[in-house]
């Protein structure tokens, strides 16, 4: 099994605004007069190697989630490299590509084919999802009954199915309760333990210190440190 890595060189993600501050496409701006543009992230670099946690701390709208939404795949650089080995699991948000309308059973084969699985494989492992998001009854009823700690199960749950090498969280374990959080927390170390990564941001240091040896502080879509955990945040307490 190849080594579980990511590499980010010079990264940079731009967003487009139209006048009333609406995230716009490329194509819709070049038909709109007044458009602005941000940088959610400029000039970022590191690697993280196999067996590595790492933690994203900062404050709010400092590119924690853009930074692992890039990491998944969900945005792409506007400048810069990168590249990431081995498959990744996410979750990115208690309400990531759930339906309200749909069960917690069909959100999970929807998941589960989104995520690259075929539809039958999908469907053979709805049972091990049933089992390990731990919703018994409530996983054959609308999500829009949910509470969002069964909503982060129900998408943890299927990204167990999908066998990461790279497990990536935003701060959706903290809707967990204190029970399934350290099944979250088991998994991630059976990954480190593997060889595998774990990029998880969060506001909840003690959490992210237990899953992470290392942390990278945002600020302004840029890493502002890089290092051990504790040296890490005693940085962003000192100067938040």
């Amino acid at each position: 099994m190849n080594a579980a890595s990511v590499e980010v060189d010079g990264v940079g993600v731009r967003f487009l605004f139209d006048r009333y501050r609406r995230v716009v496409s490329p194509t819709i701006a070049r038909l709109r007069r007044h458009v602005t543009e941000t940088w959610g992230l400029e000039g970022v670099s590191f690697s993280v190697g196999p067996g590595e946690g790492v933690a994203l701390i900062g404050p709010s709208g400092s590119g924690k989630t853009t930074l692992l939404r890039l990491l998944a795949g969900v945005l792409t650089p506007d400048a810069g490299r990168l590249t990431v080995r081995g498959q990744v699991g996410s979750l990115l948000s208690v309400n990531a590509g759930l339906l309200p309308m749909l069960t917690g059973r069909e959100n999970a084969e929807l998941l589960g084919v989104l995520g690259g699985l075929r539809r039958e494989q999908t469907r053979a492992r709805l049972d091990a999802v049933r089992a390990e998001s731990r919703l018994g009854d409530a996983f054959d009823r609308p999500v829009s009954a949910y509470s969002q700690g069964m909503r982060a199960r129900v998408g943890f749950a299927v990204a167990e199915q999908l066998e990461p090498r790279i497990l990536l969280l935003d701060e959706v374990h903290e809707a967990l309760d204190h029970e399934f959080r350290n099944e979250v927390e088991r998994r991630c170390e059976a990954i480190l333990s593997a060889g595998g990564i774990v990029v998880a941001a969060g506001h909840d240091h003690p959490m992210l210190a237990r899953l992470c040896s290392r942390a990278l502080l945002m600020r302004g879509g840029k890493i502002a440190a890089d290092g051990d955990f504790l040296s890490v945040q005693s940085e962003y307490v000192l100067d938040p």
